[in-house]
């Protein structure tokens, strides 16, 4: 989006809006906020095939697990909503420290863009990770007639670990600490193999 664009809050716009946003030729929304979109749909799905499955009589003794994931997919679902707002600010991070003149404060600013733009896909496969987890256990107290919808929420989920993955490989490489860059590529390639894992046994289930 353009500068002028960048704080709006895009969620606010229509699909169709924000498809044609994604499709136009400029930095955001980009890779990063579409995933956090990906992640809120991963969410909103997950809390469908809940939606259904609470309060049923057959699966009246997981009422207590079923009234709890439901008050985490609904944090879940907000934290992804701010993590959309909060990849385009840190593009926007990154355009600031690029204008700046050579020297000192250059670097300092492009080393703080630099670890908002990583920060942000470690938090989307964190918050993940952690929908998998609860997708995994309910996958076995679900309402058999929408699983599909469950598998497909676990899909987007992993799908969003492997661009979280791609995001942060782009960015480590302009790190200054080597030993942060590796550390940072391990973490984040044991975090999509763990997606991996979990998706598998969803889809399994």
């Amino acid at each position: 989006m353009a500068e002028s664009e960048s704080l709006q809050d895009v969620l606010s716009l229509s699909v169709r809006d924000f498809l044609a946003a994604t499709a136009a030729t400029q930095p955001t929304p980009g890779g990063g906020s579409v995933a956090a979109v990906v992640g809120c749909l991963a969410a909103a799905l997950g809390q469908m095939a809940l939606g259904y499955t609470r309060g049923r009589k057959a699966f009246a003794q997981h009422a207590q697990f079923h009234d709890a994931l439901a008050r985490r997919l609904q944090r879940v679902r907000a934290m992804f909503e701010d993590l959309v707002g909060d990849d385009i600010q840190a593009y926007q991070l990154c355009v600031e420290a690029r204008e700046i003149k050579p020297g000192p404060e250059k670097e300092q600013a492009t080393q703080i863009a630099l670890a908002a733009a990583i920060d942000v896909p470690k938090e989307l496969a964190k918050l993940c990770l952690a929908v998998l987890a609860d997708l995994v256990e309910f996958s076995d107290k679900c309402n058999p007639r929408l699983m599909s919808d469950l598998k497909a929420a676990a899909a987007l989920a992993a799908a969003v670990v492997r661009l979280s993955w791609y995001n942060v490989e782009a960015n480590v490489a302009d790190l200054d600490d080597s030993q942060a860059a590796g550390d940072l590529r391990q973490g984040s390639k044991a975090d999509l193999e763990k997606a991996v894992l979990m998706l598998g046994k969803i889809e399994n289930a």
